[in-house]
């Protein structure tokens, strides 16, 4: 494998499983993997020669120029490389292996690009693995794309992912950082402001405000009224 996402994706795939084969497709959590989950997506593959999406990320879809969910998985690949494709879904299958496809993907216009997919198996409900979870990743420089959807692909190679492969280390990014709040007096001309509230005894809040809220709240010493509510 050579994209970060790629070890990436299989590394959370081994961690998922439990000490089972594969995992099931409920125990995935897709904030597990928001910073790639725009290439994602699931695979049916109950038949391994008509496998058909369930789901894929928006930017995928981009890719290849329209909405890929319900689609059949082999229609974007050449002729040649299909009856190679099944073979492989079977295996890993069998196997309860990933596996990394390497391929060239080229735009109505011959540009063409070098492209990584890695297809790791899970169960749905059912003790035997149907499905793929996967992503797709364009390796090569992508301008040549020019904003050009991918027509076809054309099958190079693969390889199945060993245990004792080396893994990049997966940790779920931070939460965003609250915002930066700017003191009036950090500018020499700035008035001086003064903020005071009154109030008897202090207050205490009843509902959920998001960190950044929170952050502002204590900065400015305030306590929110305890009959607020928040409207969804």
């Amino acid at each position: 494998m050579k994209h970060r996402n790629s070890h990436l994706l299989v590394g959370y795939w081994s961690r998922l499983r439990r000490g089972r084969d594969v995992p099931d497709q409920c125990d995935i959590d897709p904030r597990a993997l928001k910073r790639m989950l725009s290439f994602v997506f699931i695979l049916d593959a109950a038949d391994a020669a008509h496998p058909n999406y369930r789901l894929a990320g928006t930017s995928l879809c981009d890719r290849y120029g329209f909405e890929l969910k319900g689609t059949s998985y082999i229609a974007h690949w050449e002729a040649g490389s299909r009856s190679a494709l099944a073979g492989l879904l079977r295996q890993s299958l069998a196997l309860k292996q990933p596996v990394a496809i390497s391929s060239f993907g080229t735009t109505p216009e011959g540009a063409v690009v070098e492209m990584e997919t890695v297809l790791a198996p899970i169960t749905f409900g059912s003790g035997q693995p149907t499905r793929f979870v996967g992503i797709t990743q364009v390796l090569s420089d992508p301008s040549p794309l020019a904003g050009q959807p991918i027509a076809f692909q054309r099958f190079v190679g693969s390889q199945f992912v060993n245990e004792n492969e080396p893994l990049a280390s997966y940790t779920p990014p931070p939460p965003p950082a609250p915002p930066v709040v700017r003191s009036l007096r950090s500018h020499p001309k700035a008035p001086h402001l003064h903020l005071v509230i009154s109030r008897d005894k202090p207050m205490s809040a009843n509902f959920d405000m998001d960190e950044a809220m929170q952050a502002l709240i204590r900065r400015l010493e305030i306590t929110p009224h305890p009959t607020a509510a928040l409207l969804k």
